[in-house]
């Protein structure tokens, strides 16, 4: 399936491969600084996102990426540092910004009795450059509702039309806010189906999120925020290379296996066994698991289970940080 927003937006695809980048970079951060007081809310993080990349701020609530994205939006006023955004300067050229950006808050206010399409119409007249509102309802499932009230929708078909309202003025870059703060499992996966599409179609995302597994699935790199300070910076894939977390062989025998045989196993770090099943850490995961499956085949030993965990993002952000990010 093919959609077409407009004669100027890119053709959105169900399928293609992740977007190539190129520079210029349409967003440049450089030793940004805010204070509110004694307060340091952000303390000189730089950062570049890419035309076409999906580019995450991962952090927990107070970490500065909601102050960081109102600078980049002209609403809120720096300290100190360099910012552009399509190469404008969001203090000296907001009007220019704005044309360029599109938003999607933390939560969306709008007359309880304005239809969706009614909505979409309103904001559009704001821009000279418009998307065609039939290819942007149809992008965020929301046909159906077209001329549903605001107030009738659902917390997930509200924050999809906020996305949508984003879109209205055809961006080259869209910045979403905690889009899936408060919603449920099911309206999280739709949600994360639409940016999806924004990537497939090469638009340019910044997404800011508390979530996880939601920078992992959805970015193509991600900046762990804390403090106002950015402690990691590359891909889900190079985060969780670099952490010094290690993979879990997890495997249930049909017979006893006394712990100092599998503990003399090559590349094998620590074994532990809880319940008849024995965990097994390693830095090198594959060998592990190929010399084990040998030793398994020589002792003719069978197996009845067996699993491979690797590190996630969220390991290495408890390794940065020492908590968990809802903490």
């Amino acid at each position: 399936m093919n959609l077409t927003l407009s004669g100027n937006l890119t053709e959105i695809a169900t399928q293609g491969t992740a977007p190539l980048f190129s520079a210029p970079a349409l967003i440049v951060v450089r030793d940004l600084l805010k204070r509110y007081g004694d307060l340091t809310a952000v303390a000189g993080i730089s950062f570049a996102v890419q035309r076409g990349e999906v580019f995450g701020l991962l952090g927990p609530n107070g970490a500065g990426k909601t102050t960081t994205v109102e600078i980049l939006e002209g609403l809120r006023a720096r300290d100190g540092g360099e910012v552009t955004v399509c190469s404008f300067d969001p203090a000296t050229s907001a009007a220019d910004v704005k044309r360029r950006l599109g938003v999607t808050l933390q939560a969306t206010a709008l007359p309880d009795k304005i239809q969706v399409r009614e909505a979409l119409a309103l904001f559009a007249r704001f821009y000279p450059r418009q998307a065609d509102i039939a290819q942007l309802l149809k992008l965020v499932a929301l046909e159906e509702k077209a001329r549903s009230q605001f107030d009738t929708l659902s917390g997930g078909q509200q924050q999809r039309l906020a996305i949508a309202l984003a879109l209205v003025n055809d961006p080259d870059v869209v910045i979403l806010d905690e889009p899936t703060t408060g919603l449920d499992a099911q309206a999280r996966r739709e949600l994360h189906q639409v940016i999806l599409d924004l990537k497939r179609a090469g638009k340019t995302v910044l997404l800011t999120t508390h979530y996880i597994e939601e920078a992992e699935r959805l970015c193509d790199r991600v900046a762990i925020i804390d403090h106002g300070k950015i402690i990691a910076l590359g891909s889900p894939r190079e985060l969780i290379a670099q952490s010094r977390g290690q993979s879990r062989i997890e495997l249930r025998t049909t017979e006893p296996v006394p712990l100092r045989v599998l503990r003399q196993l090559p590349f094998i770090e620590s074994v532990t066994e809880s319940g008849g099943v024995y965990s097994l850490r390693s830095v090198d995961v594959s060998r592990a698991l190929i010399a084990l499956v040998k030793w398994l085949e020589v002792e003719q030993r069978e197996l009845e289970d067996l699993h491979v965990t690797r590190p996630t993002l969220e390991d290495t952000f408890i390794e940065l940080t020492g908590k968990r990010i809802r903490e």
